[in-house]
């Protein structure tokens, strides 16, 4: 890397990490700032347009000509990251080049925004497929590399890093099927955190806040950058030291959590739990639940409101 960074602390120093949906905002500011802490990257992008059409070309060869440029090794990965042969392919460019896959960071995604009455079934199976396909695949197929090194006596300490969002955990109105899929990962981070962590692989996920193509026009007076000079909040490149973190050693013993990242704060978010419960030691009928169903919700904590509906 350039003197400036490699004068820096380097917490990836050696690791060879993994990120998908590379080419632009919150994945490219992901691949350059583990490059910057001492990582090779391999970086994967489809280069599809923001609603997933194909034909544009793909932007991974130039975020990989920036790490090089600073003096960083990188690899392109163009794999459909929902396709299984294409999840397979992309820790196999990892494989071939670096010859070790320690970080897998699940970036890639689009949106096509619809109300539910308006959501065609083609855009719900999209936006699932690349969201929440795309982060079981490349975990599966990286997992079963990182299997095969510990039945081979070689200790792993991968990390996998998943991308949730606010949408997923609280809800957005217009976004159904974006929703659903970032719900899903969240699931699917604490169910692979406890069946991977017998391979030496911790599984996290961020819930990123920043300006990326998915959010700079659905909430552009939000995502604005600062026209004073000040703080940009909102820019991408502040979520990539947490990631870093997480895709780094120095997280040792951090697993099967949420974060979400906006600014300069970090907030552990808590899922689904139990709260205030009633029980009867019997059925119940009908008729007999509405009292004890108000006096529990009266006595549970409210819900943290839905994106969009107030």
């Amino acid at each position: 890397m350039s003197a400036q960074h490699a004068s820096a602390p380097r917490p990836a120093e050696g690791r060879v990490v993994v990120v998908t949906g590379a080419g632009r905002g919150l994945g490219r500011a992901h691949a350059l700032a583990f490059a910057r802490a001492g990582a090779r990257v391999v970086v994967n992008d489809l280069g599809v347009a923001l609603d997933g059409a194909t034909g544009a070309k793909t932007p991974a060869r130039q975020v990989a000509a920036e790490i090089r440029a600073e003096g960083g090794e990188a690899a392109v990965s163009t794999d459909d990251v929902a396709d299984s042969a294409g999840a397979a392919g992309l820790v196999r460019t990892a494989l071939d080049h670096f010859g070790r896959l320690d970080t897998l960071v699940n970036n890639a995604g689009f949106l096509r925004d619809r109300m539910l009455v308006n959501l065609d079934e083609d855009d719900w199976d999209a936006v699932v497929r690349v969201h929440l396909k795309g982060h079981f695949l490349p975990m599966k197929h990286a997992a079963a590399h990182w299997r095969a090194e510990t039945k081979a006596g070689r200790t792993s300490g991968a990390r996998v890093v998943n991308t949730s969002s606010g949408a997923g955990l609280l809800g957005a109105v217009g976004q159904g099927n974006y929703t659903a899929a970032k719900a899903g990962i969240a699931a699917l981070t604490l169910v692979a955190a406890a069946e991977f962590g017998r391979y030496g692989v911790q599984v996290n996920a961020v819930a990123p806040a920043a300006r990326t193509r998915m959010t700079e026009q659905t909430f552009a007076e939000d995502m604005a950058a600062p026209t004073d000079g000040g703080f940009d909040a909102m820019a991408p490149e502040n979520v990539s030291p947490l990631v870093v973190y997480l895709g780094s050693a120095a997280s040792a013993g951090v697993t099967g959590r949420v974060f979400e990242a906006e600014g300069g704060r970090i907030t552990v978010m808590d899922g689904w739990r139990r709260t205030a419960h009633t029980d009867k030691s019997a059925r119940w009928d009908v008729t007999e639940l509405d009292a004890p169903i108000r006096k529990l919700l009266d006595e549970a904590p409210a819900p943290e409101p839905v994106y969009g509906a107030q």
